[in-house]
């Protein structure tokens, strides 16, 4: 199951032997310091290193089949690819962008997160209804957790001690204590819940829902669904800035981005940006919001202070997941 099927309904096999990107010849050294975005590209079996500053892509790395999902460490060394094609995870050193472990997970990985506390990767697997937990230490599997029909998005508290699963089958999501590796609990929500976003609290979760159109809000303290959002089209990925004050969603079927203030529960503003919209993620810093367009190979970047696309970045072939890093301190 591709991110095509999970997100946006359509019927794409993953395909062709990994394709090296065109006009990425800067080596992995040679650009100053400074602050990277990274792209998994589903059909061409990369992932695409964009550099902020030039605004374009400066490397393409090869991973396994059908990468879906990426996810950087909290430190930003490592950066983690789900293959959904392969059932495996490729971690990949930032520095050098190489694979330098390929770890064996359940069936048709999608989704991925990274403790805050950088010991634990947590997988989303689709097809198996579960989720695996990988040590950053020894880069093996050490659990396997039942989740319900259909994961896909995953969401940690910043404690650590929660982790959210969106399971699409089940519209809702289900409550995973990580320190017992169980699931303590499920919120219903919307029709088929994709993506979710933690505001920077941890008291409110954010919940993308493909098939209602609609963006569910859960009061993280009392464990309920307490409103929800009419958005754009299927929408697919979700980010909140670093102060809480706006959610910024993804619509694959409307080609925009909804932006929601998290003090009125409204849409104040929808960006256009490419053709079918569906990863995305959220500058560190807040300034930028990057988003993946899976129909026109894009990266678009939206100025969160204008409400605006300020660049159209080309990267690979069927561009999903997103994941933003810092620059150096």
């Amino acid at each position: 199951m591709t991110r095509n099927r999970d997100i946006a309904g359509r019927t794409v096999a993953v395909l062709c032997a990994a394709v090296a990107l065109t006009g990425l010849t800067a080596a992995p050294g040679s650009e100053r310091p400074g602050r990277f975005v990274y792209v998994a590209n589903l059909h061409s079996d990369t992932v695409s290193v964009v550099d902020t500053r030039s605004g374009t892509a400066v490397d393409g790395i090869r991973v396994g089949d059908g990468p879906d999902s990426v996810a950087l460490g909290p430190d930003g060394s490592r950066l983690y690819v789900t293959d959904s094609a392969a059932d495996t995870v490729s971690v990949v050193d930032t520095r050098t962008r190489t694979v330098v472990k390929t770890v064996g997970v359940g069936h048709e990985p999608s989704r991925v997160a990274v403790s805050p506390d950088n010991r634990s990767v947590y997988v989303s697997n689709v097809g198996a209804g579960t989720v695996s937990v990988i040590s950053t230490r020894t880069l093996t599997v050490t659990d396997t957790i039942a989740v319900g029909d259909a994961p896909l998005g995953l969401a940690v508290t910043p404690d650590g001690h929660t982790l959210y699963v969106a399971t699409a089958g089940a519209d809702r999501v289900s409550v995973v204590d990580t320190g017992s590796g169980t699931v303590t609990g499920a919120v219903p929500v919307g029709d088929g819940p994709t993506a979710l976003a933690l505001a920077p609290d941890g008291c409110h979760l954010y919940v993308s829902n493909l098939s209602s159109d609609d963006v569910s809000v859960v009061d993280t303290r009392t464990g309920t669904e307490t409103d929800r959002i009419p958005v754009g089209d299927q929408p697919a990925g979700i980010g909140v800035l670093p102060d809480g004050s706006r959610v910024y969603v993804a619509d694959v079927g409307s080609d925009d981005v909804s932006v929601i203030s998290t003090r009125g529960l409204a849409v104040t503003d929808t960006v256009a940006v490419g053709g079918g919209p569906n990863g995305l993620a959220v500058a560190p810093d807040g300034r930028t919001v990057h988003v993946s367009n899976f129909d026109s190979d894009t990266l678009s970047v939206i100025d969160t202070g204008t409400a605006g696309t300020t660049a159209t970045i080309q990267v690979g072939d069927g561009p999903t997941g997103v994941a933003a890093q810092p620059a150096p301190r």
